[in-house]
Order: C-alpha cells, then structure tokens, then sequence
C-alpha cells in the first residue's frame, strides 16, 4: 500500500515577487468546503533573508489538484511582539461549529537559515537575561492557537502548550470525545525511562477547556517500533472519523534522516487506543522535487481532505514546495484493517 504522487508535482511554489514567500512555501494544512466545493490550503511560507521568517499564506482550488493564492500577503501574520512575532509555521486545521481552530508552532526569536553551515550562529544565544521565561531562554517551539470564520480576520488565542516545553505536531480532534477536547502532541523533552521512549514521540490528551492542555494528563499513543522510525516521530494530520476508527497519518526519522510516512485507525470513543499501525511506510522520498531542497528527504502533510471517495494528503517536500499524494479511502482502511497495532 502506497500513496501516490501527482504527476503535475508540485503544486505550489516560492512566489519570487512575494517577499514573505520567496524562498519556500511547504507544510500546508487543507480544509474542504463541500457546499463551494473548494479545498483550502493554509501554508507555511518562508522569506528569503537571514532571519528565516515564516508566515501562513493561503491558496485555493476547485478540483484539489490546481490551486491559486487568495491574495499577495499573508493569511496569518507574525504578531507584533509576542510568542509568535519570528516565525508561525505548519499548521493544521480543524473546524468546530462554524469555527475552525488552526494550530501552529511557533518561536518569539528567529531561527536563522538552519541548512547554511553557520546560519544560525548569530541566532544561537537569544538576547535574554537569566531570568527571562524558560522558552525565550532557549528560542523553544511553542504551539499556538488560532480561530477563524474566513481565514480572513483571526483571533489569537495564546499557547495552548506547556512553556516548558518544545512542543509541536499538535492536532486537535474534530469534536469532543467524553465530554472533552482531546489534543495530540510531540514533546521533545519527554525522553528518557521515565516516559518509555528513546526518542521524541506521540502523546495524547483530553483537557475540559481549549487552553486547559499543559494541566492535562498524558497518555503515550505511538513511540519508535518499526526499523523505518529511528529518530523522533509524530502525528501529521487531524483526525478523519471513518467506521472503522479515526484515521490520521503520521511521519517517522529513518537511519538515514529521511521523513516516512505511515498511518493510525485509533478508536472512536476512546482515541488513545490505537487499533491498527501501518508496519510500513506509506510514502518515502523519491521525487526530486523531495530530495533536493532545504531539508534533503523531508515530506511532512500538514492536511488531508476527503473528495468522492479519494483522500487528497497535501505535505511539505524539501522544505521547499507543496506537493500532493492520493490514494482511495476504502483502500487505505482496508490495508489498516489487515495491519496489527
């Protein structure tokens, strides 16, 4: 079983006459409209200088493979001077109500341009006293939260992970399970015999309000187990409610430092448990436009949507662009269905 890649890949490039884009747009989150029949893809894009910020653009399609930018600036713009004022990046989607709830990783301080020996020297030690909050201190990935009715006006919730923490691939279910709002995520510091993993992995999470997730308790949903997932792993998509479980996708650091893809059913009452694990992977870099770029090997979907029975997986290649992979529902479940947990 594997997805298949579009053979017009990829399907959005750097725009050379946008400055906030310039360099690479990639890691889109997509969202379905039935009633307009448009697929929307809310992308990390990245400017060319030194500092290597990243905003959120927006691009639109009618037959999910074709798309246009909605506009020459930013859909989501770094705030002026708060937790996410250097860089908003990765973002994934999920509607609530007639809301729908973007997170999204993010720094107060620039990255500097990481694939350039020497790139982030001048980034390395924050200007912070002793004192300064822990995050600031070491330039740490927080996850926001924002909401949208029209991806036009927003507001800005706050981090909805712990400070403490370098916390990100945090996706939200579609709605509440038990009465609560269940959040995925990846702490990179919950490693060690104390939380049964070697490497950064997949937690899991309910909390009775939408900030309420640094209180919450914990659950370990996925760590390393197949000899594709050597390094750090994570969810990568929100949560698909199908008859058989809730599907989600996620990715996987081989030996040799390239992104894989495999995928979850997890059950539908309670979404820590996971039923059924791809043994392997999904997708593997291949195409060029996923072997050259700023991170050799990288492909990382931020979004899938569901169009007539086929599941359109928009990811990140390189670094550099966005591209498109597809594959029958009914095909994947099934392969699932034959996979252990």
């Amino acid at each position: 079983m594997k997805l298949q890649r579009f053979k017009d890949n990829p399907i959005l490039s750097p725009h050379p006459g946008h400055s906030w884009e310039d360099l690479a747009i990639f890691n889109p989150a997509a969202w379905y409209d039935e009633t307009n029949q448009e697929v929307k893809l809310l992308y990390r894009a990245a400017e060319s200088g030194p500092d290597y910020r990243c905003w959120l653009g927006l691009a639109t399609s009618k037959d999910g493979y074709h798309f246009e930018r909605a506009g020459d600036k930013p859909a989501f713009d770094l705030s002026a001077d708060g937790f996410d004022s250097a860089t908003i990046q990765d973002p994934r989607i999920t509607k609530m109500g007639d809301w729908f709830y973007v997170t999204y990783a993010c720094r107060h301080f620039p990255f500097g341009q990481f694939w350039i020996p020497g790139g982030r020297d001048r980034y390395a030690k924050p200007d912070c006293g002793v004192e300064f909050p822990h995050y600031l201190r070491t330039n740490a990935t927080l996850t926001g939260l924002a909401m949208t009715r029209d991806f036009k006006t927003w507001i800005r919730a706050g981090w909805i992970t712990d400070p403490l923490l370098d916390d990100r691939d945090v996706i939200l279910f579609p709605e509440k399970i038990n009465g609560r709002f269940i959040m995925m995520h990846r702490p990179l510091e919950w490693v060690g015999e104390e939380y049964g993993t070697d490497h950064a992995c997949a937690w899991i999470c309910a909390a009775d309000d939408l900030m309420g997730f640094p209180h919450a308790e914990n659950r370990l949903l996925i760590k390393n187990k197949h000899p594709w997932e050597a390094f750090k792993l994570g969810i990568n998509t929100p949560p698909i409610r199908t008859s058989e479980g809730w599907l989600t996708l996620y990715h996987a650091v081989g030996p040799d430092k390239f992104y894989r893809l495999g995928a979850l059913l997890l059950d539908l009452k309670d979404p820590g448990v996971v039923l059924h694990r791809t043994p392997d992977f999904l997708m593997e870099p291949e195409a060029p436009y996923e072997l050259d770029g700023f991170y050799r090997g990288a492909i990382f979907p931020c979004g899938t949507v569901l169009i007539d029975g086929t599941l359109f997986v928009y990811y990140g290649a390189g670094d550099q662009y966005c591209a498109l992979a597809t594959c029958t529902l009914d095909q994947l479940i099934d392969h699932l269905l034959s996979c252990p947990a």
